[in-house]
């Protein structure tokens, strides 16, 4: 498959690809006449990074991902995936905690919104706004 092609079927665009190649992170198979040819190992390898990049993993998280994925196996790969994947969960777990506070937000000022008394409640929106804003940006501190 061309990266036309390639770039339409994942709905990206081919600069990104052509950036994923220079970052070594997606090799295709190259023609005679040198255009790329990309193959059912480098749908795998895209669908392998766009999960990644889902997840929040980084170029670099992505190629060190990768690297500890082809060497053989050892000890010192094993834990260095494990601190990988570790830092990774929790920034997860951080981001869920944070979108579950921001829907409980949202859904009380949806309340305090609800059948127009947007201006009886503004004083407390405000206040659920402004304490909800300190509280993520504590932790970013």
């Amino acid at each position: 498959m061309k990266i036309k092609d390639f770039a339409k079927k994942y709905q990206i665009q081919a600069d990104t690809i052509r950036y994923y190649e220079k970052e070594n992170i997606l090799k295709p198979k190259r023609r005679e006449n040198g255009y790329r040819e990309y193959d059912e190992e480098c749908e795998k390898q895209l669908q392998l990074i766009i999960i990644l990049k889902q997840l929040g993993f980084t170029i670099k998280e992505i190629q060190q991902l990768l690297i500890l994925r082809d060497e053989s196996i050892s000890t010192e790969c094993n834990n260095a995936t494990v601190v990988l994947l570790k830092q990774k969960i929790m920034k997860l777990e951080e981001r869920i905690q944070f979108y579950q506070q921001a829907l409980k937000v949202v859904q009380t000022v949806e309340e305090l919104v609800n059948e127009e008394k947007y201006l009886e409640n503004k004083a407390v929106i405000e206040e659920l706004l402004l304490v909800f804003f300190k509280s993520v940006h504590k932790r970013e501190i």
